[in-house]
């Protein structure tokens, strides 16, 4: 899919399973994972997740894009995964991780100043608002903007990037020439008629997180410094977290606006390699407010197949 297509609603989609060939070291242990192939999931199993998905969507009257990548096997997931959904705050974590890649360590601890102006311009900004009067250091705007989601945080690192071009630009050097960047906060959360712009796709999301450490997006060493900070993510819980099977850790990125809740993950069960999972959707009526719910059993659907 090129970024000239546009958000559709494809009729009652199945689920897509694939096994890639390919070697995966995001999320990993330095040096990576090689991914090895995969048995070939059955048509019952691919029909059971098509089902409990499409029951999802017809509970709570959305539209789901779900994309899974196993990084032990190499095996894909992938419904409603080309198609186009508002990405909101999800994109945040490519923003901390680009910031970590092009940010110096001494200049990670520059203080920022902002003003009053630049936190009503930018809404949700808790973090900034009760740091006014002192500002922040540069990377602690960065783990406001992933951790507390703060929109004026947000700004600020996209900043210190060159804007949003830049993470544009640092996708694409993923791979990734789906996801569309155009706006910092709040316009990052709406996406025009005919526009792909501030949209993504499931698949292109879970693909670009999995090349975060494999493409040079961030050093070994600040590898585990964005894990953290997606780790103690304030707003997730009811998400991802939520559909885990008991015991399975999360790093995640949530985001939300109007209609649209998303979240994308780093899934890690007991004693094996992680999984990317990207979870999209947006209600089918547009003035209807989300339901984090759809994503959490969404997210159960797909994780119990793999557990």
């Amino acid at each position: 899919m090129t970024r000239r297509a546009l958000l559709h609603t494809a009729a009652r989609p199945r689920v897509a399973l694939a096994v890639v060939a390919l070697t995966l070291t995001a999320c990993a242990p330095s040096g990576g994972v090689p991914v090895s192939p995969a048995p070939t999931s059955s048509r019952a199993e691919r029909d059971d997740v098509s089902t409990g998905l499409q029951a999802v969507e017809e509970r709570y009257d959305v539209t789901v894009g779900v994309s899974l990548l196993n990084t032990g096997t190499g095996e894909t997931i992938s419904y409603r995964g080309a198609e186009r959904f508002g990405f909101a705050s999800t994109v945040k974590v490519f923003l901390a991780a680009e910031f970590l890649r092009r940010t110096p360590e001494d200049a990670r601890d520059d203080l920022v100043r902002w003003t009053a102006a630049d936190i009503e311009r930018a809404g949700y900004s808790p973090v900034t608002t009760a740091r006014l009067d002192t500002g922040l250091t540069a990377a602690e705007l960065a783990e406001a903007a992933v951790r507390e989601s703060d929109n004026t945080a947000t700004n600020l690192v996209f900043d210190q990037i060159g804007g949003p071009a830049e993470l544009d630009a640092a996708l694409s050097r993923l791979g990734d020439d789906v996801t569309d960047i155009v706006d910092v906060e709040p316009g990052l959360n709406t996406v025009g008629p005919d526009s792909t712009g501030n949209t993504t796709t499931a698949d292109a999301f879970t693909t670009s997180l999995a090349a975060l450490r494999g493409a040079g997006s961030s050093t070994d060493a600040d590898a585990p410094t964005l894990a953290e900070w997606m780790s103690g993510n304030a707003t997730g819980d009811a998400l991802v977290r939520a559909g885990a099977p008991s015991g399975w850790t999360v790093a995640d990125k949530s985001g939300g606006a109007g209609a649209v809740r998303n979240d994308i993950a780093v899934v890690t069960p007991p004693g094996r390699p992680p999984l990317v999972l990207t979870v999209l959707t947006r209600k089918n009526d547009a003035s209807a407010p989300y339901e984090d719910a759809a994503v959490s059993e969404s997210a159960a659907v797909v994780l119990n197949t793999v557990r």
